[in-house]
């Protein structure tokens, strides 16, 4: 088989920041089952992170959870070294574990601002710096991240969350840019409305739902589910050739 057109995955080792729920749940579980082993990262959530653990595992699969707040560069050495150590290698960095404040501008504050920002970006940026080091040494691998539609399209009362998302896909371009010679692909998967514990309070509402349903011409809410298939093909060899760039996974959303 021509390794430029393999989605193959098995035996490699993955990272999957935010993953006790939604997206990151999704994705943990479909890097799985394609014989991707998981280092299911959780801030709070350990039963729903060891759910996940326990749903991999029954299927084959191998996993473990770690506990770790990305926003505090303290915590990355104890995600990447259990990776390490359980698995010996790191392949795949899912960056997808993120916050929100939704709050007016002229409400905002320095204290939403930092915690945004921890999470979103400098979380991101020196958990992949970690990361790299790694994939450097093995001269391979494939860092994800997760962002947002909001980082080309502005949401109303949640400026510092759309500024994050922007940020995120020049981080996104830097980190590509300076690891493609080390044989290191960077990209971006961003979601467009998505069905999650944190959306589904929202669009439970009929009139809301109408709204949004209007600006996707697919008529329909993705699931987490959607969004599995693009990172798939980003943690992929057939994926070699491409870095640096962002998947919309939005229905049409942006069009």
């Amino acid at each position: 088989m021509n390794s430029k057109t393999s989605f193959d995955l098995k035996g490699r080792v993955a990272i999957v920041t935010g993953a006790s729920r939604g997206i990151g749940r999704a994705i943990a579980i479909g890097l799985a089952r394609e014989g991707v082993s998981v280092v299911v990262n959780y801030v709070s959530k350990g039963a729903a992170a060891e759910e996940v653990v326990s749903e991999i595992r029954a299927a084959g699969g191998e996993a473990v959870a770690v506990q770790a707040d990305v926003g505090d560069l303290a915590q990355h050495e104890r995600l990447v070294g259990a990776a390490h150590e359980r698995f010996g290698r790191i392949d795949i960095l899912v960056n997808n574990a993120a916050m929100t404040r939704r709050e007016p501008f002229l409400d905002a504050t320095a204290k939403a601002w930092d915690e945004t920002m921890d999470v979103n970006l400098k979380g991101i940026y020196f958990l992949s710096q970690a990361v790299a080091r790694v994939m450097a040494a093995q001269k391979s691998g494939k860092i994800i991240n997760i962002s947002s539609v909001h980082d080309v399209r502005a949401m109303v009362n949640n400026s510092i969350y759309n500024i994050s998302k922007a940020g995120l896909v020049m981080l996104t371009k830097s980190l590509a840019l300076e690891l493609a010679e080390k044989g290191i692909q960077v990209n971006c998967v961003s979601p467009g409305a998505i069905l999650t514990d944190d959306t589904r309070p929202r669009l439970a509402d009929p009139a809301y739902r109408d709204k949004v349903l209007a600006k996707i011409p697919s008529r329909r809410v993705g699931e987490p589910e959607d969004v599995v298939g693009a990172v798939l093909l980003l943690a992929s060899p057939a994926s070699d050739y491409i870095t640096g760039t962002t998947l919309y996974v939005d229905g049409g959303m942006l069009l």
